[in-house]
Order: structure tokens, then C-alpha cells, then sequence
């Protein structure tokens, strides 16, 4: 019986021709199909090149393996000459390499993959549409970003597969993987404040530095902040909005990792942080428009390191620390036990508390228990940064910054009060 060609293989190289349309079409925009450097495809050549891959997946799918192979080979060929041949005047082989693409995208829809044969083409459209800022982007960085991506990478793709899953130890508590991801999430959160400081710039003031510190830790930057307005009272409201600033994007960033580690723990958790993290933001936003464009003299928290390795390890072996602290204070003292391990640990750190949470959650630890930990905690923290506010800062910003802070630790203890009187 002859093989058919029904709408939904009509359908499938329908769809790989487009890709190579549109990819044809990107490659005659930007001047690569014309001109005395053209390259060997513009909008017509690409789509052929779909269709003939598409054609190729949908005789693969019908039995007929040799003749798919026969074209695919061919079409791979003749995108090969055609390199070679351009390369003798310009070794750049972008377009080559998007019709490779191209015919492989093409081959998937073929075969009717066609949600990850759209992807590739819009993937490959996107960095062909954007090579200036790509471009612009590489140039930028310096030699410090490149060593801390390569960094990332060893310790991502080589270190983190080779550690074994666990658990090991007193009450299973030791899981190497699991304690290397948090080094990764930690050290690749250091980054990405660093590269948005470098790409935002100081000129926006330390009102935005010190959100952006945030990310890493509002505890820091709350000292920092403290210490500086001793030596620079004319940029108090700023240092107070960065302060406040950075404390907002406490409850976020602990949203985030619940939502990441043990989701039923963040949908417990998330009505207690909505009023004080909307009060941080409505002070912050309020000051920033007394003083929005105060420029610092020097970054407030310089890193020499992007990825802050070292730090990332430090908190990943106070995470484990903080795991046998809770197994034990668990297993003796019940829920108390928790709340007296949370409230201890929000004296110094929010990052640990939350993992350590969100994993007796995930060893079927009532979510409402864990989400009140990490509120008591986020409270002692909060507590704790408001007194160094009060006791390190000066002038305007103590009084800014004690105000935020006690409205934030108001509220917080409110929270955790109806929480007991609600439930």
C-alpha cells in the first residue's frame, strides 16, 4: 500500500517550511543574501531547505528511511560546499549554520515534533536578530565575569553530577547534591547581582544598589548602609531607600526558593509577607523620589568575586549545620523545637532557615508549621537589622530606616499571630 500524505503531514512541512521562511527572511533583512560578502541562501533557498526537510521527517515516518536519508545528506552537503567555498573571502559561517539548523528543525516538524521545531527556529531567529547586542553585551565583559562564568560552569555541568544524592549521616540529614545545588543557587544569585550593577551602573545611586544587594542579602547591605551614613549625611534618604529597598526583596527571594524547593510551603507562606513587603516597597518607591539619582562615590558592597564562592560555601555548610540543629531540636522538642531553631537562626541568616524549612517540609513536616518558622525568623532578622540601623546608622537615615524596619516587623508579628488565632 502507497504511503499518504494526509492534512497532518501537510501540516508538519507546512510548518518546516515557514521556519526556514522565516529564517530566509531575517537572512535578506540584515544584508546577508545580497552584496559582493552574500552569503549562499536568502529567503528562498531557506524555505526550500525547510521543505526538503520536512519532506525527508515525513518520509522517515512512512518507512521509507533511505530516500529521507539520501536528501538529508544531500541538502547537508550542499550547505557544506557552500561554506567552504565562502570561507576562501570570510571565515564567518553564521548562515550556514542557521540552514543546518534550519534543516534540522525542518526534519523534527517532519516527524511531527513540531513544538520543539518551532523552538529551535524562534531560538535561532532571535540570536541572528539580535547579534549587535549580543555583540555589544561579550564586549562589555571583563576578565573577572568570564573567569566566574567558567567557574559556573565546571561547578555545574562536571561537579554537581558526580556528587552521589545521600542521604547519609545522622537522621539522612547529609545529601551532597543536594548541599552543591545550594552552593550553585547561591554563588549563581552573586552573579547575577553583579552583572546587574555592572549593567545598571552606580550612577543610579545607592537606592538602587542597595535593592539590587538584596538579592544577595539585606542584612549587608542594611551594615553597610548604616556605616556609611556616619560619613555621608547629604545622602541619607538615599541610603535609607536602598536600605528599605533591599529589605523588599527579602519576601520575594524567599517566596522564590520555597516555590522552587516546596511549593505547598509557599502557598502556605505568601499571605504573611504581601503587607510588609508592600510596605517596604511603597517607603522605598516614596523615598526614591526624595532622592532618586544620588550617586555613590564606591560600590557599598564590592565583590571582587562575582560568584562569591567562598561565602556560597560558608552558608551551604551552615545549611547543613542548621539541619542537624532541627532533626535534633525536632526529635526532643516537637514544633517548639522548630520555632526556637527558626528564631535562633533569623538572628544571622534568612537563607538557610528557608531551605531547611522548605526540607522538613518535604519530609512530610505540616507546611503551616515550616511557614511559621520562616515567619518567626524573618521577624527576629528584621528585629536584628533594625537595631543595627539604630545603633551603627546616623541622623536621617536611623530615623528613616528604624521607622521602615519596626512597620515591617509590626506587621510580620501580625501575621504570625493570626495565623495561630485563624487556624
Amino acid at each position: 500500500m502507497p504511503p499518504t500524505f494526509d492534512a497532518a503531514a501537510l501540516a508538519h512541512v507546512a510548518v518546516a517550511a515557514l521556519g526556514g521562511l522565516a529564517i530566509g527572511v531575517e537572512r535578506e533583512w540584515s544584508g546577508h543574501a545580497a552584496g559582493p560578502r552574500a552569503r549562499f541562501a536568502g529567503v528562498r533557498t531557506f524555505a526550500l531547505l525547510g521543505l526538503v526537510a520536512g519532506l525527508c521527517g515525513w518520509l522517515w515516518t512512512v518507512g521509507l528511511a533511505g530516500p529521507s536519508l539520501v536528501l538529508m545528506a544531500g541538502a547537508g552537503a550542499l550547505v557544506v560546499a557552500a561554506y567552504l567555498s565562502a570561507s576562501r573571502r570570510d571565515v564567518d559561517g553564521t548562515t550556514e549554520v542557521a540552514a543546518l539548523v534550519v534543516l534540522a528543525a525542518g526534519l523534527l516538524a517532519g516527524l511531527g515534533q513540531i513544538r520543539v521545531a518551532s523552538g529551535c527556529i524562534a531560538v535561532t531567529l532571535l540570536l541572528l536578530v539580535e547579534k549587535r547586542s549580543l555583540h555589544g553585551w561579550v564586549s562589555r565583559l571583563d576578565r573577572a565575569e568570564m573567569r566566574a562564568g567558567a567557574r559556573f560552569a565546571v561547578m555545574a555541568a562536571v561537579i554537581l553530577p558526580l556528587l552521589p544524592p545521600g542521604p547519609y549521616g545522622p537522621a539522612d540529614t547529609v545529601r551532597p547534591r543536594v548541599l552543591w545545588a545550594l552552593v550553585l543557587l547561591f554563588s549563581g544569585l552573586s552573579f547575577v547581582g553583579y552583572i546587574s550593577r555592572r549593567a545598571i551602573g552606580s550612577e543610579r545611586g545607592y537606592a538602587l544598589a542597595g535593592t539590587l544587594g538584596g538579592l544577595l542579602s539585606s542584612t549587608s547591605v542594611t551594615l553597610t548602609f548604616s556605616r556609611l551614613s556616619r560619613i555621608r549625611p547629604d545622602d541619607a534618604v538615599a541610603l535609607a531607600a536602598g536600605t528599605l529597598g533591599a529589605n523588599a526583596m527579602l519576601f520575594p527571594r524567599v517566596l522564590l526558593a520555597t516555590a522552587v524547593l516546596a511549593l505547598p510551603l509557599t502557598r502556605v507562606l505568601w499571605p504573611a509577607f504581601v503587607v510588609p513587603a508592600v510596605i517596604a516597597a511603597v517607603l522605598t518607591v516614596r523615598q526614591l523620589r526624595v532622592a532618586p539619582h544620588t550617586a555613590p562615590s564606591s560600590r557599598p558592597t564590592p565583590e571582587e568575586n562575582p560568584l562569591q564562592i567562598k561565602a556560597a560555601l560558608q552558608m551551604a555548610a551552615l545549611f547543613q549545620a542548621v539541619l542537624f540543629g532541627v532533626a535534633f531540636a525536632t526529635r526532643w522538642f516537637g514544633q517548639s523545637g522548630v520555632y526556637g531553631s527558626a528564631a535562633v537562626l533569623g538572628l544571622a541568616d534568612m537563607d538557610a532557615l528557608t531551605i531547611s524549612m522548605a526540607n522538613l517540609v518535604n519530609a512530610d513536616t505540616a507546611p503551616i508549621v515550616a511557614a511559621r518558622a520562616v515567619v518567626i525568623g524573618a521577624t527576629v532578622n528584621t528585629i536584628v537589622k533594625l537595631t543595627i540601623a539604630a545603633v551603627i546608622g546616623r541622623g536621617r537615615f536611623r530615623t528613616l530606616t528604624v521607622a521602615g524596619l519596626a512597620a515591617i516587623a509590626v506587621t510580620l508579628a501580625a501575621a504570625l499571630w493570626a495565623s495561630y488565632f485563624f487556624s
